[in-house]
C-alpha cells in the first residue's frame, strides 16, 4: 500500500470514529453448513443487527469452498470471526454464542470488572 493510501485510510477511519458512525468489517470463516457453522452465522448476525445496525459489513467465507482464505488468514479452527475494522484486529473462535464476550471484543461494551474513572 502506498503511503498516501495509508494516510487517506487513517484519515477516513478517524473521521468515522469522530462521527460515531464507525463501520465494522467482519469476516466469519465456517466449514460448510455444519450445525456449529449455522449457529455461528445466526448468532453473529443477531449480535450485529442488535448492536451495529447499518454500521457493519459481514462476509461469511466457507473454507471448504475457499481454502486459500483460511491459509491467508491463518485460520486454525472454525468457526472463526475476524474483526478487520475498526482496529485493532481481533479473532473469535466458536459458535459466537457468548454475546458478552463478542460485544467486549468488538469494543461495544466495557469489560466487566473494570470500573470507569470519574
Amino acid at each position: 500500500m502506498k503511503e498516501t493510501e495509508v494516510d487517506s485510510k487513517a484519515e477516513f477511519e478517524k473521521s468515522l470514529q469522530a462521527n460515531g458512525t464507525e463501520k465494522y468489517v467482519l469476516r466469519l470463516y465456517v466449514t460448510g453448513m455444519t450445525p456449529k457453522s449455522i449457529k455461528a452465522i445466526q448468532n453473529i448476525r443477531k449480535i450485529c443487527e442488535e448492536n451495529l445496525k447499518g454500521r457493519y459489513e459481514l462476509e461469511v467465507i466457507d473454507i471448504y469452498q475457499q481454502p486459500e482464505y483460511a491459509k491467508k488468514e491463518d485460520i486454525l479452527a472454525a468457526p472463526t470471526l475476524i474483526k478487520k475494522l475498526p482496529l485493532p484486529l481481533r479473532k473469535f473462535i466458536g459458535d459466537m454464542s457468548n454475546e458478552e464476550k463478542i460485544l467486549v471484543g468488538l469494543d461495544l461494551v466495557p469489560k466487566k470488572g473494570k470500573k470507569k474513572q470519574k
